[in-house]
């Protein structure tokens, strides 16, 4: 990427200002993170890679998944039991771990946790919801936690590492009008994660700074050069972040990088990309409401006019696989039969005619929001602009941030024409992806923001969710899937393998999917 002297002053400009906002990362025991923030950081409030990168650190779950591929571990529980007929689970938590204040976490704060969550039935709580009633959490012992369910559910216990516990007497002092405490929360903290907030130590959006947290319970033996400090300091320029990496100010960018971002971390004597299989799947929504999204033969239209080898051969670099369906290709239940829509541009434009014949508005200006911050979002667009155009269409490019998108996807009159973003891993099962995207009970939630219907679909995914055998539910899932994909409600792009930017003095760097690797317990900083 050619850069112009005046683009260079900007830059350069820009990373002197992230300087003098931020500490040097060169600063013994102080980890400087280029990732974006959360909304807000109230864990039972936002579901995104953001939130979850920060709730590992601040929080504790009861169990976690660590490790690439990810496996559950114990974490505050060490262990538990689950009856004959899938309804009754009791975890044991371990004794003596402390939150952030010093207090005890015991069984009442995982409940009560788990009802706040519910009670507040934000992003984090829809997957739970149609299992999990506020009555249904309980405490029969001191360190014993019951969850009973009104019927098997099978993806239960791999949604438990959602839920960070937080510790109410931290909370409910600060409650207003019932809210839960949600108000002070999303820039406090109350967790026993391995760093804690230090106070005033967040500004939306901007910065929020952490520091080690001597007593938690996992100890610190396994890490004897523990990082002491952490300090978010997000900018709003991928060309930024990485200008920061290679002077020194920063320590890791996000995972989101575009190729010419990740050459220049290559040509670096003192950074490099560190490159990682994920499950994240790349996505182009298309409001299934709106024409002329709500005709089969234009979605086909577009789909078929999508250079998917193009964009990851080329653009991407091969740093993702191609994934014709709404499931990672490295989980059960994806259908390997399913080859999905290839690019080309005679069966996009016969499609076009056919959706034209039928009344679809083709001609009108198209809409299509992309996430100015990632700039491969832009490239995406930019590349399916460009074929569009010869089959006919008009697409017009709108910059946007994924929190607004999240936000005005709520509604269907709101949701854009079309919108790009990343699936990433929530919790490990297809019901993360298929089931939360395309099950009609979920319409207002960014995931089924294509507000996509089919009652086939709608009865495989739930049939599949209320049963517990993975051996009868992988099925349901290939089932729905081939459905989903003849219907052509979206565009489906790849399977990601994530690049990030690291300072060579970062150690100790642990990937996982579910949380794309911002747990940072493990790390530490060479001298």
């Amino acid at each position: 990427m050619q850069i112009s002297r005046r683009e260079f002053g900007a830059l350069a400009a820009a990373a002197l200002a992230f300087r003098a906002q931020s500490a040097a990362a060169a600063e013994d025991g102080v980890f400087v993170a280029g990732q974006d923030l959360p909304a807000n950081l109230d864990p039972a409030q936002v579901l995104d890679v953001q939130a979850t990168q920060y709730a590992l650190n601040a929080y504790d779950n009861l169990y976690r998944y660590e490790g690439n591929p990810a496996k559950m571990q114990p974490w505050l529980a060490t262990d538990h039991t689950v009856s004959a007929d899938g309804l009754t689970w009791e975890f044991k938590l371990r004794e003596g771990v402390k939150f952030h204040d010093g207090s005890e976490l015991i069984a009442e704060d995982v409940v009560y946790s788990f009802q706040r969550l519910l009670a507040i039935g934000r992003a984090p709580a829809g997957p739970l919801q149609p299992i999990l009633k506020p009555d249904s959490v309980s405490a029969p012992a001191r360190y014993t936690v019951r969850f009973t369910l009104a019927q098997p559910f099978g993806p239960f216990f791999a949604m438990i590492p959602m839920v960070a516990i937080v510790n109410p007497r931290a909370i409910k002092p600060n409650e207003e009008n019932g809210d839960w405490g949600a108000k002070w929360l999303a820039s406090n903290e109350a967790g026993s994660g391995a760093y804690r907030l230090l106070p005033a130590g967040y500004v939306p959006l901007e910065r929020a700074d952490l520091e080690k947290y001597d007593d938690h319970f996992m100890g610190w033996s396994d890490n004897p050069h523990p990082i002491k400090r952490i300090e978010w300091r997000p900018a709003k320029v991928t060309s930024t972040r990485v200008l920061a990496l290679l002077n020194g100010t920063l320590d890791m960018t996000d995972s989101f990088l575009p190729v010419d971002q990740v050459e220049r971390i290559d040509k670096s004597s003192n950074a490099h990309v560190a490159k990682n299989v994920t499950m994240r799947l790349l996505v182009i929504r298309m409001n299934n409401t709106k024409p002329p999204f709500d005709n089969i033969n234009a979605r086909k239209a577009f789909a078929h006019s999508f250079n998917y080898s193009g964009f990851i051969d080329e653009i991407v670099k091969g740093n993702a696989v191609r994934d014709p369906v709404p499931i990672p290709n490295t989980i059960w239940g994806f259908p390997k039969d399913v080859s999905g829509y290839d690019f080309d541009l005679k069966k996009a434009k016969e499609y076009f005619n056919k959706a034209m014949s039928e009344g679809a508005p083709m001609k009108r200006p198209i809409q299509m929001h992309v996430q100015q911050p990632l700039e491969q979002t832009v490239q995406a667009g930019q590349l399916f602009q460009s074929d569009l155009a010869t089959v006919g269409i008009d697409l017009k490019l709108v910059n946007d941030t994924f929190a607004n998108l999240t936000s005005i996807s709520s509604k269907a009159e709101t949701t854009p024409d079309m919108w790009i973003h990343w699936v990433s891993a929530y919790y490990l099962d297809p019901d993360n992806w298929i089931g939360q995207m395309y099950d009609s009970k979920y319409h207002g939630t960014w995931k089924a923001s294509c507000w996509y219907s089919n009652p086939k679909v709608d009865e495989l995914l739930r049939k599949a969710r209320f049963t517990t055998d993975q051996e009868d539910r992988g099925p349901l899932y290939e089932q729905a899937a081939r459905l989903v994909v003849a219907d052509s409600p979206d565009i489906w792009i790849y399977n990601m393998i994530e690049v990030c930017g690291v300072s060579n003095r970062v150690q100790g760097f642990r990937h996982c999917p579910v949380g794309s690797g911002g747990e940072m317990r493990w790390m530490h900083l060479s001298a």
